[in-house]
This record gives C-alpha cells, sequence and structure tokens, in this order.
C-alpha cells in the first residue's frame, strides 16, 4: 500500500468531509481553490469554480441527503490522495438510494483541493 501523505493534507480532506457532512459548505469551498475542478456526481460532468460547486450542492441538497465519511486514505503514483468513502444518500423523504463504497481522488495544490475525481470501485 503506498505511503500516505503528510498529515496536513490528510487532515485538510478530513476537515472538508467533516464540514460536508455537518453542510458547512463554506467552510469546504474555503478549502478549495478558486478555479477548483469538481465531479457533479448527481448531474454529470464537471463544475469549474468555487461559485459553481456551491450552486450545484444547493441544487443537490435540495432533493438529496448524503453523508460521506472517509474510511481509509492513501496516495497514488502520481501524487493524488484517494480515499476509500462509505456514501450514504436518501432523498429528501427518506427513502435509501444509495448506501456503498467509492473513492474520491484529490489533486492537492498549495494546501488547497483543486480538483477532486469520483471512482465507483475503489482500486485495489
Amino acid at each position: 500500500m503506498p505511503e500516505i501523505r503528510p498529515s496536513t493534507e490528510v487532515d485538510l480532506l478530513r476537515q472538508a468531509y467533516e464540514a460536508f457532512n455537518r453542510r458547512d459548505f463554506e467552510t469546504v469551498l474555503n478549502l478549495m481553490h478558486t478555479d477548483v475542478d469538481w465531479p457533479n456526481g448527481w448531474e454529470g460532468g464537471h463544475v469549474h469554480g468555487r461559485d459553481a460547486v456551491r450552486s450545484y450542492w444547493k441544487r443537490q441538497f435540495e432533493v438529496l441527503d448524503s453523508t460521506v465519511e472517509p474510511q481509509a486514505f492513501t496516495t497514488e503514483a502520481d501524487g493524488r490522495i484517494a480515499i476509500r468513502i462509505h456514501q450514504v444518500v436518501h432523498d429528501k423523504f427518506g427513502a435509501l438510494l444509495a448506501d456503498q463504497v467509492v473513492e474520491h481522488v484529490y489533486e492537492i495544490r498549495g494546501s488547497l483541493i483543486a480538483s477532486m475525481e469520483i471512482r465507483n470501485q475503489p482500486q485495489n
């Protein structure tokens, strides 16, 4: 298993997940580059920039309720950080839509999140 990045980057990502699960989106957005490249896992494609991520999350959380819990952090060969995530998604009526493990892969630049990729099946 690849070596984990310095704890400051892992701490940054843990802080982002904790804030996201509290729906403290402004804290998460402040951990991102202003021109962040973010996957639109709900509608498809990508959004670019903090304002676009904020707008995407606003739309998403009008109809969905999700939590994402980091389970394991690894460093990929290209230097990005991969995180095994337990993701649970409900609709606004409480019906379970997804309970799965996915992988989020981050590029960190200058102590800020520059991009994120979603992989549906974690790689071994």
